[in-house]
Formats: C-alpha cells, sequence, structure tokens
C-alpha cells in the first residue's frame, strides 16, 4: 500500500511539472484535494439523502428553484459566450488547435472561462441537492449522478494543465445545452401555468446525444493527425463523450421509445376494448 501511495504522489508531481502557472493561486486550483472532498461528499449525501428524507415531508422550494435555474441559465450563457468570444469565434479551428499558454489578453479570457465553467460544475451538483430534498428521487439516476460527480475533479485537472484550445470544444457545447437545459427547469419550476412551454422535453436529451457524438468525432480526428495538444486529455475527452452517447442513448431509448410504442398501441386496444364491450 505504502508503495502504491509512493508511485501515485510521485505520478501526481510528474504531472504537475506541466502545470499552468498562469492559474497558481486562482481559487480551487493550487490542489486537487477541496474537488475531491467536494466530490466524496457530494457521494456520501446521494447516498444517505433518500434515508434522511424518507419519513419527512418534501421540501417546498419553487421560488428557491425559479432564482436557483435563472441564475445558472445566466451562468451558462456566460461560458457559452466566453468560449465564442476568447476562442471559437476569435481564431480557434476545429482541427488541431493548440493551448495558448500566453499573457495575451485573449490567452487569459480562454484561461478564465475555463475556471469559470469548472467552479459551475460543482453549483450544478446542487441540482441533486434540491431532486432528494424534494424527495424527487427517481430524478437521481446513476447517469444524473456519474454525470455530475465527476465533471468537477476532471475539470480540475482540464483547468491546471489545458485551459484552452482543442478540449474546449465540448465546454462550448455543453454551456450551450446547459443554457437550455436550466431554461427548461426553470419554466417547469414555475409552474403548471406554463406547462403548455415545456412540449420541447424530448429534444433536450435529442440535443445531448447530439452534443457527444460531434464531441466524440472531434476528438477521433486527433488520433489520425500530429497535433501540439496532450493526447491524454484526448483520450479522456472522447472516452467520456462515448460513454455519455451510450448512457443518454439508452435514456432516450427506454424513455421516449417506450412511450411512443404505447402511445400507438393504446387507441388499437381501445377499438378492440369497445369492440368486446358491444359484442
Amino acid at each position: 500500500m505504502a508503495t502504491l501511495i509512493t508511485q501515485a504522489v510521485h505520478m501526481y508531481d510528474k504531472v504537475m511539472e506541466n502545470a499552468d502557472p498562469r492559474v497558481a493561486g486562482w481559487f480551487l486550483m493550487d490542489s486537487p484535494l477541496p474537488s475531491f472532498v467536494i466530490c466524496l461528499a457530494y457521494f456520501i449525501f446521494v447516498a444517505l439523502g433518500p434515508s434522511i428524507m424518507k419519513d419527512r415531508k418534501p421540501i417546498e422550494m419553487r421560488r428557491v428553484l425559479v432564482v436557483y435555474n435563472i441564475a445558472m441559465v445566466g451562468m451558462s450563457t456566460f461560458c457559452f459566450v466566453e468560449f465564442l468570444l476568447s476562442g471559437w469565434l476569435a481564431g480557434y479551428t476545429l482541427g488541431c488547435q493548440p493551448v495558448d499558454y500566453s499573457y495575451s489578453p485573449q490567452a487569459l479570457r480562454m484561461a478564465r472561462v475555463c475556471w469559470w465553467f469548472y467552479f459551475s460544475k460543482f453549483i450544478e451538483l446542487l441540482d441533486t441537492v434540491f431532486f432528494i430534498m424534494r424527495k424527487k428521487f427517481s430524478q437521481v439516476t446513476f447517469l444524473h449522478v456519474f454525470h455530475h460527480g465527476i465533471m468537477p475533479i476532471s475539470w480540475w485537472f482540464g483547468v491546471k494543465l489545458v485551459p484552452g484550445g482543442f478540449g474546449t470544444f465540448h465546454s462550448l457545447l455543453n454551456s450551450f445545452i446547459h443554457l437550455m437545459m436550466y431554461t427548461y427547469y426553470g419554466l417547469s419550476a414555475l409552474g403548471p401555468a406554463f406547462s403548455r412551454f415545456l412540449w420541447w422535453k424530448k429534444y433536450m436529451t435529442s440535443m445531448q446525444i447530439t452534443q457527444f457524438v460531434l464531441v466524440t468525432i472531434h476528438s477521433v480526428q486527433l488520433l489520425f493527425i500530429e497535433c501540439n495538444y496532450p493526447i491524454f486529455f484526448v483520450y479522456w475527452i472522447g472516452f467520456y463523450a462515448v460513454i455519455f452517447l451510450v448512457m443518454f442513448a439508452h435514456f432516450y431509448i427506454k424513455t421516449y421509445r417506450a412511450k411512443d410504442k404505447s402511445s400507438a398501441h393504446r387507441p388499437a386496444q381501445a377499438v378492440a376494448n369497445g369492440k368486446d364491450k358491444s359484442s
């Protein structure tokens, strides 16, 4: 055990030799330990929360949810626009795009929005907290928890080592998806009067699937071309995209295709029942 710990520390020190000096001293960036602790606390809460709430009434928090979702729409919009203006509308290409480690205003702007994107992943953990406090346990799926739980620590290494360049393509798309998602949640939190504006829930999952397809295709290309971008992050982003593509596709088929089939059979069943009653 001691040998494994020593090797892990040595490997960590080796990796940190490539840390971006520009982010040194930024909030939460000196060590991955706080991010690990927060993520661990999140998983513990997910495990214990349903038991804690089991004999309690759901907590009414409509106003909190409205404010929270409006704030997250703002955060997601900010990140989406900043990723565009600091890179993807300012010279970035869809092919090889190295990280600019300079202290130019544009490079620092990109590094800063990478940090804000990372920080937003901690705020998004409240999604699960609110589900549990409202006793919406069915919403706390493995897909939901896995997705929320690994993003903060994953992005700590992203900001520490590669705050910009090729890897920000998926964060650009993710910011847009979350902008749409929190808009949906915000309208939902406003109550039944706004239910007529929520017809596009099904298409949210389609957009998420499209996001992971695009990220997978974007990542795979770097396996065939030379690029001054760490190959480990290419593998990690690609692996992450494929895993979530499969999981979201499974969720879509299970949730919506099953409903479509059920709806298709319902009229036929109703006709059959009508014949039975008339005979």
